[in-house]
């Protein structure tokens, strides 16, 4: 008889937990990977010529050209170097303002 009782309590209360798990592990982890994603995506998509950027690996410059993939950066007077697209981090003047 107490065997019969203990396996009744399955129901909307014993999923309401999981579900609740899986709602904070969207909105808190995966929602805002998202955002930023886009976010980042949107940024190397407005890139423009006269830019100051600063890349993943540090490097400050002003962007010369840009291809589709390929961005031209000068760092300093008469020294160009070809960058990944993907590996600009951020806007300078936007990071000190």
């Amino acid at each position: 008889m107490l065997l019969l009782q203990a396996g009744q309590g399955f129901g909307l209360a014993q999923l309401f937990f999981p579900i609740a798990i899986l709602g904070v592990f969207y909105f808190f982890i995966i929602r805002p990977g998202q955002l930023k994603e886009k976010k980042q995506k949107n940024f190397l998509d407005n890139l423009k010529k006269g830019k100051k950027i600063v890349t993943v690996g540090g490097i400050h410059g002003k962007i010369v050209s840009i291809d589709k993939r390929v961005v031209l950066l000068e760092i300093d007077r008469g020294t160009r170097i070809q960058i990944d697209k993907s590996s600009i981090s951020f806007e300078m003047s936007k990071a000190y303002n």
